[in-house]
Order: C-alpha cells, then sequence, then structure tokens
C-alpha cells in the first residue's frame, strides 16, 4: 500500500488532486468512493476521514487529511519544488498563480456545489436556482477569458497547476462546446493540457466517454 492515499470519484472533483499527484510523479492509492453522496458504505468511508463529506480527500504519509484541491496542490507543490506544479516563492509569477487558484476553488467550484443539488439548498425553487447559477457559471468563465492573455498557457509560456483546473473543470457545464464558442483561448489551454506527459493519462482516465 503506498503511503498517501486519495478518497475519489472518476470524473469528479478528485481529479485536480489525482492530477497534482501525477504532476509531481507522487506515488499514490487511489480509493474509489463512487455513490458517497448518497447514504451508503462509500458515504461512510469518506465520512470517516472526511466530516464534509467531499472528494478529494488525501491523506498524507503523516496522517496529515488535506480535503481542499488547492491544499493539496500547494502542499504537493512545497514538497516537489522542481516538479513546476506551482511557481515558487520569490517567482513574479506566484501572486497570479495564487489569486486564480483560489479564484478557481473559491468563486467557480463552489457553483457545482450548489448547481448540482439544488434540492438541497431551494427546495422550492430549483429550477430558478438551478438556471440562476449556470448563467452566473458562464459568466465566470467569461470573466477568466477576459484576464487570460495570449500565451498557451494561463500564466503564458509555463504550465501549472492552473491548466490542470482549466482542463479539468472545462468538462464540466457547461462542458467544452460552450467554453470552445465563448471562451476560445481557455479551450486552447484545455487542449494543451490535455497533452501535457504529466496529466494526460489522468485527464483521459477520468473524462473518456
Amino acid at each position: 500500500m503506498n503511503d498517501t492515499r486519495l478518497f475519489g470519484v472518476r470524473g469528479w472533483g478528485s481529479v485536480l488532486a489525482e492530477g497534482a499527484l501525477a504532476w509531481t510523479g507522487t506515488p499514490f492509492e487511489f480509493i474509489d468512493v463512487e455513490g458517497f453522496d448518497a447514504p451508503g458504505p462509500a458515504r461512510d468511508r469518506l465520512l470517516a476521514v472526511n466530516p464534509l463529506g467531499r472528494v478529494p480527500t488525501l491523506i498524507a504519509p503523516d496522517g496529515e487529511i488535506l480535503t481542499e484541491s488547492a491544499a493539496i496542490v500547494l502542499h504537493l507543490a512545497e514538497l516537489n519544488p522542481d516538479s513546476g506544479l506551482a511557481p515558487l516563492a520569490g517567482d513574479p509569477l506566484r501572486p497570479a498563480f495564487l489569486d486564480r487558484l483560489v479564484w478557481f476553488v473559491s468563486a467557480l467550484y463552489p457553483t457545482f456545489t450548489y448547481r448540482d443539488y439544488p434540492e438541497r439548498w431551494a427546495p422550492d425553487a430549483t429550477r430558478q436556482l438551478t438556471d440562476n447559477v449556470d448563467t452566473f457559471r458562464r459568466s465566470l468563465w467569461k470573466q477568466f477569458e477576459q484576464q487570460t492573455g495570449k500565451g498557451p498557457f494561463v500564466l503564458g509560456d509555463t504550465p501549472s497547476a492552473l491548466d490542470l483546473y482549466v482542463a479539468a473543470m472545462s468538462h464540466w457545464r457547461p462542458r467544452r462546446p460552450w467554453i470552445a464558442e465563448h471562451c476560445p483561448k481557455l479551450h486552447a489551454i484545455a487542449l494543451r493540457a490535455d497533452a501535457l506527459p504529466a496529466i494526460a493519462a489522468v485527464l483521459e482516465r477520468n473524462f473518456a466517454a
């Protein structure tokens, strides 16, 4: 058994942590908890290590539990400073990286939490909630498109975990065809990230039809 364990589900948010682990060459055991979002053994197994009952959940070799993808990315980048997963402290790209990484997890990612289970948050207005969240999410992608330069990756010529986020999250609503039409720079970045040797297999495994 590997010292690092990742609880996840194919195609879910755990792909972000799985990609970061692969990028840094960190051996890990993948623990599939498909069905965790409903009562049952998978959910019980996940709740035992993460009271939020969410993926990704990573258990580090020292027993530390990390439950946020951005924290996992930053932790792995610190442990593997030559991996290129994130710009190091002192790198002029570091502030932009941190700002956009937190944007993904604080602005864009939460829209899926509320959109995917509208009955939990607005049982009497689920259609209104889903429509409003869908509209808001599309506006967030357009905002990110406007803030992205002309380089091949989010940070210009330097690939980073941000490109992993674009590649993975563009598979979720409103999905790649909409991204291609309305956010062509981000779509091009996603395609380049798909081909990065460190994460290509992870993305294929998670999103292949």
